[in-house]
């Protein structure tokens, strides 16, 4: 009893409230993390492109994504805004539900009106998850306020008292580096842009290279950019006219600003985090010695899901995150009334649990398992791969109640079988039963669960996970 008391203790005294489980970006990544709180400031009011990614942090596609989608953020830096939406977060269900999000990743390109009062233009982004093809994607939505001017356009142009700029370039295209100064300086300062066979233009302003940036002050003389062809650089140079609108944010500088704002530091946490925060304390999860329990709630053939934490007398570090993260993730379900499955803590005095340890081949140490008798399969926690976090703990709970993740069929000597014949037409117990009917299953017994996430065992296989 001593060793029961010591775990119970442990997990009692080490049960504080932790901070939300974070997505798949972290702060310093390049992608900018909104919610529903700072999306409306930081995309559809934005003047620049975006494109904004919705995903969960369980979702494999969304994982295989992320190093594309922070290489094509890096690319576009300045140009445009890479975001992410984590829709797993209660807060954002609403707002991904109303951006028509149905499975995860979803990409939308949000487009700026060209009209100060109008809504962003929102598609969806269908084409290759790659790098190149995102960026390509988004520099061909930037909004082009860019004039080509060609030599016969060239008195109605100048005749505009304002300050102007000329990018001479040998391309036909306009690049997206011109497109986003041109936003910066919208009503501002007019940008046009030459090409090298506009000869009277070009031997008016003496261009001999390609590209070349060229400032006309108002009621000034030419000035020649000499410097490096870059936004940051270029946005400095014309702003000796005039400055650029306040309103761009779109520079990793202006971003993390806007960042900073919007999620506070460490030492002054988020008012969300700060309702966490004011929570009582999680409540352990129950400690079972009895091997009754462990049976009737978990090993009867008409069984629903159970987690079952496997916990040694001396639980070690392992052994109190396991149960602190457990307990918190199953705290947070409750207060999003949210119900989860039956969860223990099975000392290693509990001789069902041993009996199960036995059958499942399991090691010695901290192990979590997931058991649904009722259908015949578990699902074990690879604990030391994934070690005992918060984030894995709960992306393995999630996956659970999404019916993702691999299955195995209970073996033989661990259910007890079923007592009356009617339990035995009503309930199948076949490892047929494993496969057709896991998932759904699954759904019957999560109480939140929604119409689009009773698909999800049946679109495992695409690449556009179902919800």
């Amino acid at each position: 009893m001593h060793a029961l008391a010591f775990l119970a203790a442990a997990a009692a005294v080490l049960l504080v409230p932790v901070a939300r489980a974070g997505g798949l970006y972290t702060k310093s990544s390049p992608v900018l993390q909104v919610d529903a709180t700072n999306y409306g400031k930081l995309i559809d009011k934005s003047p620049y492109t975006s494109i904004v990614e919705f995903y969960a942090p369980w979702c494999g596609h969304c994982q295989n994504l992320k190093p594309a989608f922070e290489k094509a953020a890096k690319s576009l830096d300045g140009l445009a805004n890479v975001a992410a939406v984590n829709c797993d977060e209660d807060e954002n269900k609403q707002l991904c539900g109303s951006m028509g999000v149905q499975g995860f990743p979803t990409l939308k390109i949000v487009r700026p009106s060209k009209k100060s009062t109008g809504k962003p233009m929102i598609e969806d982004y269908n084409g290759e998850r790659s790098a190149k093809s995102i960026v390509n994607a988004v520099t061909g939505a930037i909004n082009n306020h860019v004039k080509r001017l060609q030599d016969k356009d060239r008195d109605e142009f100048m005749g505009d008292d304002g300050p102007k700029a000329i990018l001479f370039s040998d391309k036909g295209t306009l690049s997206a580096i011109i497109k986003t100064i041109a936003i910066e300086f919208l009503d501002i300062i007019s940008v046009a842009q030459v090409r090298n066979k506009e000869k009277s233009l070009v031997d008016e302003f003496g261009i001999t290279e390609f590209p070349t940036l060229v400032l006309i002050p108002a009621g000034g003389e030419p000035i020649v950019y000499d410097g490096e062809m870059k936004k940051d650089a270029m946005v400095e140079f014309l702003s000796q006219a005039r400055p650029a609108n306040k309103k761009s944010g779109s520079s990793k500088k202006e971003k993390k600003e806007e960042k900073t704002k919007s999620e506070p530091t460490e030492s002054e946490p988020k008012l969300e985090e700060n309702k966490e925060t004011e929570m009582p304390q999680s409540p352990p999860i129950p400690v079972s010695m009895d091997p009754q329990e462990i049976s009737k709630e978990c090993l009867e053939a008409r069984s629903h899901t159970c987690i079952l934490a496997f916990i040694p007398d001396t639980p070690g570090t392992d052994g109190v995150n396991a149960l602190n993260n457990l307990a918190e993730i199953y705290t947070k379900h409750k207060h999003a009334n949210r119900k989860l499955f039956s969860a223990f803590v099975v000392p290693s005095g509990n001789s069902a649990g041993g009996l199960i340890k036995e059958k499942l081949q399991l090691p010695t140490g901290v192990e979590l398992v997931a058991m649904n008798a009722r259908r015949g399969w578990w699902r074990h926690f690879n604990g030391a791969e994934r070690g005992f976090t918060h984030e894995s703990i709960e992306a393995w709970v999630d996956q659970i109640r999404m019916g993702e993740g691999e299955k195995l069929a209970i073996p033989p000597g661990i259910i007890a079988p079923v007592i009356s014949d009617d339990d035995v037409s009503s309930e199948p117990s076949t490892e047929a039963g494993v496969e057709a009917k896991t998932d759904t299953d699954t759904q019957r017994e999560e109480e939140s669960t929604t119409p689009e996430q009773e698909e999800s065992g049946e679109q495992k296989g695409r690449e556009h996970e179902e919800l």
